[in-house]
């Protein structure tokens, strides 16, 4: 299954698992990875597929936090910016020295909402709703060059 540069539509969670897996065994130490959707859309979900792979358990939503951290196979960073206002209360939060930790992978919720602070990405991933299955959600996988 290739994955990079690729859209899923009207996907369930066991397709959502299958997709996270082959994207995560393709994941390196420093990636960067942007998670864009709505809320509910299964951001945190991705993130804890991918996460199951790198051994780790008990990955849960940042969005109070800011924050995560979790450690397995890969050190993971996992950010949710919803709730930042603009970049200077990122600085505050000790995003810029997470985000130049070259051992740790980055998942970052919601970066579209301050994207100037994210200099490189590796994955770029859009989750929505299925418009005929709310159930189900359409996942599009970019590879930015």
């Amino acid at each position: 299954m290739k994955i990079l540069n690729k859209k899923f539509d009207c996907i369930g969670k066991s397709e959502l698992r299958i997709i996270a897996k082959e994207l995560s065994a393709k994941i390196k130490q420093g990636y960067i990875i942007e998670l864009i959707g709505g809320l509910g859309t299964g951001k945190t979900f991705f993130v804890k597929c991918i996460c199951e792979y790198f051994k780790i358990k008990n990955v849960s939503s940042p969005s109070f936090n800011i924050f995560n951290q979790y450690n397995g196979k890969l050190n993971v960073f996992h950010f949710d910016f919803y709730r930042i206002k603009n970049k200077e209360e990122l600085f505050n939060t000790g995003f810029y020295e997470h985000l130049s930790d070259d051992d740790a992978v980055k998942f970052i919720e919601w970066p579209n909402l301050i994207p100037e602070a994210i200099p490189v990405v590796n994955y770029r991933i859009y989750l929505d709703y299925c418009k005929e299955h709310k159930l189900k959600r359409n996942i599009n996988i970019v590879c930015p060059e």
